[in-house]
């Protein structure tokens, strides 16, 4: 079954996102969102007025209700990707395959999972990673990129999809990407590591992947090296050196999909989201896609997280002016 077209003329253009996965929670907890002039408005008409033209979205299996780990289930999921594609956004949708956060130091299986063998879980990920591309495509959504897992230099979906059972890995994510290609062969499917700096960390991962027979179209890469650090020109020199290299050593394209840096120093993100901006942009050959950055509009306040962009004032800090500026 083929989803809606996407758009040609979108495809060609650079991605500038923001991973708002936190948004329906803070709107149904009453959270109000104000412009750089203190109006109160639609927080993705905010982030539109930076120039931010995709939303990246988090889905969990079965979630709890919990406001800062939880929610994320499919149909709200669904229903923020509608509200964000009418609004003329480009869709990535971010698949965890837990109940909660997947990251390098947790892939813990859904709960509904917890007992099945390797054959099972393979399933379970065709399964439901078709489950909510189908879901979009009734709402008339397309994702332009799909990411099989959260963060996995480890793997996912452990044990059984520890990195330590490459092939074993490998098809876990084959199944994700067979699913995607199946719904609509243009989405994209993603893989992303952490680290985006860490060049060996990347060659040992890829080089094992393709080796086994691996498939995706992008490397997605997240970025959190502060720019307080005292080495952080260094830090961003490896990250454009890394991007370059992977879109050279595989055949594939490049995208930094998470990137966040302290809210309370806006001129520093500013500064560090640029310099990220460009390291992309140095990709040859037109292979690096673009940046998201990770819940800008997730204040301190509500998320008790700190790399946002936006001030307590309910405004958003100037560190989003790099996406305009670039």
């Amino acid at each position: 079954m083929l989803l809606p077209e996407l758009s040609r003329g979108q495809a060609a253009d650079f991605v500038k996102g923001a991973d708002v996965g936190w948004l329906p929670q803070m709107e149904a907890s009453g959270y109000q969102f104000s412009d750089r002039n203190g109006e109160k408005q639609d927080c993705l008409a905010i982030l539109k007025q930076y120039g931010i033209n995709t939303i990246r979205l988090r889905v969990f299996v079965n979630p709890s209700q919990n406001p800062r780990s939880g929610h994320c289930r499919r149909d709200e999921v669904v229903a923020m990707a509608e509200r964000a594609s009418k609004q003329g956004f480009r869709i990535l949708i971010d698949f965890h395959y837990s109940d909660s956060w997947a990251d390098p130091g947790k892939q813990t299986k859904p709960k509904a999972w917890a007992h099945h063998d390797i054959n099972q879980l393979k399933e379970d990920v065709y399964h439901h990673t078709q489950d909510v591309l189908l879901a979009l495509g009734k709402r008339g959504v397309t994702p332009e990129w799909v990411q099989i897992g959260n963060e996995i230099p480890n793997g996912m979906l452990w044990p059984e999809g520890s990195a330590k059972n490459t092939a074993d890995l490998v098809a876990l994510i084959n199944e994700g990407y067979r699913a995607v290609k199946e719904i609509n062969p243009r989405i994209k499917v993603i893989v992303h590591l952490d680290k985006g700096w860490n060049g060996p960390l990347y060659r040992w991962f890829f080089d094992r992947f393709f080796a086994n027979g691996g498939k995706c179209d992008v490397i997605g890469m997240s970025y959190y090296a502060s720019a307080l650090l005292p080495d952080s020109e260094k830090m961003i020199h490896s990250l454009g050196v890394n991007l370059r290299e992977m879109a050279s050593r595989y055949p594939v394209e490049v995208m930094v999909v998470e990137t966040g840096e302290l809210s309370t120093e806006p001129l520093k993100s500013r500064e560090k989201l640029t310099a990220v901006i460009q390291a992309v942009r140095s990709v040859p050959d037109h292979k690096g896609l673009g940046v998201i950055y990770w819940e800008p509009e997730g204040v301190t306040s509500w998320s008790h997280y700190k790399m946002n962009c936006w001030n307590e004032n309910g405004r958003p800090t100037e560190a989003l002016n790099a996406f305009q500026e670039n």
